[in-house]
């Protein structure tokens, strides 16, 4: 069997399953969907004739978004998870050319280029605070045409990037004929977001999910917000169909639903964010970092012993430590209050390399 040798060369994503009693290390929402919404989602999926094609695109799926979020319905891409979007973002505006973007970052951007055979320019992050080296950036983007990747706020580090920076990287992307993919996902839990920097722009284009402030990480939806010429480009790279009829349901559910549960859910979460910032600063062998997003990196002398010891006591987490930048790092989900206590609770015994069963 003849294989490339650039998918023969990649490591492929990197994820270890756990066993577990409290489960904080994919970012996912700490509650699943209401039960009246759960089953209008249930209704309709049964409605549905199993026997035929969905819509091509999603189309009642955009036109809900569109309203939701302000946005021309001819400008929403809807895909069967944002990473679908992000390797279409890459057959669209990187093959052939090359992908920039930050690191530490999201490794889906660089995985996917790299097994497209697409040249990858990261970015180191700025040490003191995780953001962008706006100089750095420009001596990239003025070898263009490309993709550029853009997560703000940022992932893993947890950080929103300075406005002033991404402005500029962004000027110096459409400068150079890039096209700018300013990844969103984690913006509900900020409160802001950078339309107002695509809006308009058809080099442009904001990546969203449902999966983190909709609770639908494991319907896995995603859609991007852009220009109505970019969309139909972003459309021809996508493969057809690729929504279910059960996928369109639920995101038809929980979209109709209204914004109620989303906004409990967010308020939890930076209320929880805040909580687990303040405790763990409490902590004098643990630096936790500032955090704009549902999750809080933190770093410890030993991340691998309290890793874990804390996995010991069925709290799992996610190591960071692998990752450029991040020596000793450590990421918690927020969870429901009494997951997020039950891991306060075994941080300290981990830290001394106790191991306390509950």
């Amino acid at each position: 069997m003849s294989i490339r040798d650039e998918v023969r060369h990649a490591p492929g994503y990197r994820f270890s399953a756990h066993p577990y009693r409290v489960k904080l290390d994919q970012n996912e929402a700490p509650d699943d969907l209401p039960r009246d919404v759960r089953a209008r989602a249930l209704a309709k999926i049964e409605a549905r004739s199993w026997n035929r094609y969905p819509s091509l695109h999603g189309h009642s799926v955009a036109r809900a978004l569109a309203a939701r979020d302000g946005w021309d319905p001819d400008g929403v891409v809807v895909a069967n998870g944002s990473n679908v979007l992000i390797q279409g973002a890459i057959l669209a505006a990187g093959l052939g050319r090359r992908v920039a973007t930050a690191s530490p970052t999201f490794a889906v951007y660089g995985d996917q280029a790299r097994v497209l055979g697409v040249p990858v320019h990261e970015v180191p992050l700025r040490t003191q605070d995780f953001g962008l080296d706006v100089a750095a950036f420009r001596a990239v983007l003025a070898d263009g045409p490309g993709a550029l990747f853009l997560a703000d706020p940022a992932a893993p580090t947890g950080n929103r990037l300075a406005d002033d920076d991404v402005g500029a990287v962004l000027d110096a992307a459409s400068e150079h004929d890039w096209t700018a993919f300013v990844d969103e996902a984690y913006a509900p839990f900020d409160g802001r977001d950078r339309l107002d920097l695509v809006r308009g722009r058809h080099e442009r284009v904001s990546l969203r999910t449902l999966s983190k402030a909709e609770g639908l990480a494991g319907a896995r939806l995603g859609y991007a917000l852009c220009s109505p010429d970019t969309a139909r480009q972003l459309e021809k790279v996508l493969l057809p169909f690729r929504l279910s009829a059960l996928q369109v349901a639920v995101a038809e559910a929980v979209l109709e639903a209204g914004a109620e549960a989303r906004d409990a859910r967010i308020r939890h979460v930076v209320r929880e964010r805040e909580r687990i910032r303040s405790a763990l600063a409490e902590l004098g062998d643990v630096h936790p970092f500032p955090s704009d997003t549902n999750f809080v990196t933190f770093r410890v002398d030993d991340p691998a012993a309290v890793h874990r010891r804390l996995l010991e006591q069925g709290i799992l987490i996610r190591r960071q430590d692998h990752l450029p930048g991040l020596a000793g790092c450590l990421r918690v989900t927020m969870g429901r209050s009494d997951e997020n206590d039950a891991f306060l609770q075994a941080l300290p015994h981990a830290l001394v390399g106790e191991t306390v069963h509950g």
